[in-house]
């Protein structure tokens, strides 16, 4: 676009407060972009008047931009979706499909931190702080999964802890940052456990003792730098998802394939996946929020087109695992939203030797 005017009014009001939610705003952008993409598909014949193939054809020439080095994932859920894209449109049904990707942390050249300590009890346990928000993605369970994995300790030993007393403030639990970076944390502070674990020192020994962490992530490049690679956030997640309609034109199964790395917790990343197409197909197909003079007229939620259980498709989660550089032991993204946490592959046997126990932990 050689030139844009915008024109913006902000005000003060007593309405609800809009924010973050559902994409940060971007999903009526996203839809309109994924319909040129279909558009583009139809004009171009041949091979690419797939909408599949148009989107695989388009990522394999990505060499630059933001997460470029991680296209490859993009590629893998695409690959991936392919079986069942194929055989519903070989059964005629009506198909649709979609491309996203997901920054991890804030970025563009904000500072950020990832902050843990670890105290071994006099009881024999370890009690596990840090400087994010548990609101229910279970954080808590996968930053006790990178603690295990490091010491070799079992699970039951860690007590994660919230306590204000220690300055462990990280700023806000948004944009898959607790993972990445409280993990990263967990992971540094356990070592120095794990270096006094391996001198034949057990916990009783070291009762008392106080393993900190304060990792500092300073690696993307600012607004307006002039620099001639740009590194807006230090890692991203992708994802295809498909949807597949009945005879009747409804949601019969949604397919989703997350580039989510090495996982921490399956569980807990095929919930958040269900949960995300739980939101997108309400946001999308029945939810209202209906005012009066920009009040709400309703307060209960059953009167705002929630999808019930009973109304979802059968949902598909498959589960890309492409290993990511940057992060703990290598996650990308956290167990909430639509991504997860990155691992590297495992060391031989490709799963973690240490039965550590933790809820959704194979």
């Amino acid at each position: 676009m050689p030139a844009v005017d915008v024109e913006a009014i902000a005000a003060y009001t007593n309405n609800p407060p809009c924010g973050a939610m559902r994409g940060f705003g971007a999903n009526q952008a996203h839809f309109a972009i994924e319909g040129c993409l279909d558009l583009l598909a139809r004009k171009a014949g041949s091979t690419l008047g797939d909408p599949l193939e148009k989107r695989a054809r388009g990522r394999r020439h990505v060499h630059h931009g933001p997460g470029a080095r991680e296209v490859g994932g993009a590629q893998q859920t695409l690959l991936a979706v392919r079986p069942d894209y194929d055989r519903a449109r070989a059964e005629g049904r009506a198909v649709g499909i979609a491309c996203g990707v997901k920054n991890s942390g804030i970025g563009n050249g904000v500072a950020e931190w990832g902050k843990a300590r670890l105290v071994v009890e006099a009881d024999g346990t370890i009690s596990l702080y840090n400087g994010y928000t548990e609101m229910g993605q279970g954080l808590l369970t996968v930053l006790v999964q990178f603690a295990v994995e490091v010491t070799g300790l079992p699970a039951r030993v860690f007590r994660p802890r919230v306590d204000s007393t220690f300055a462990l403030g990280c700023g806000q639990t948004t944009g898959s940052r607790a993972t990445l970076f409280g993990g990263k944390a967990v992971v540094s502070a356990a070592r120095k456990l794990r270096a006094d674990l391996d001198q034949g020192q057990g916990l009783p020994d070291l009762a008392g003792r106080v393993y900190a962490a304060d990792e500092v992530i300073d690696d993307t490049t600012p607004l307006g730098a002039d620099v001639t690679k740009i590194k807006t956030h230090t890692a991203f997640g992708f994802a295809t998802q498909v949807c597949v309609l009945d005879a009747q034109g409804r949601v019969a199964q949604v397919i989703a394939a997350h580039d989510v790395g090495r996982v921490v917790n399956p569980a807990l990343c095929e919930g958040q996946i269900e949960g995300s197409i739980h939101m997108g197909l309400g946001y999308a197909l029945t939810e209202e929020l209906p005012c009066d003079d920009g009040m709400p007229t309703t307060f209960k939620l059953r009167d705002l087109g929630v999808l019930r259980a009973r109304d979802m498709p059968e949902i598909k989660v498959i589960l890309v695992e492409e290993p990511e550089p940057e992060g703990p032991l290598a996650p990308r993204a956290s167990a909430k939203s639509v991504s997860c946490p990155r691992l590297r592959p495992w060391p031989a046997p490709s799963r973690p030797t240490t039965a550590c126990g933790a809820t959704g932990c194979p």
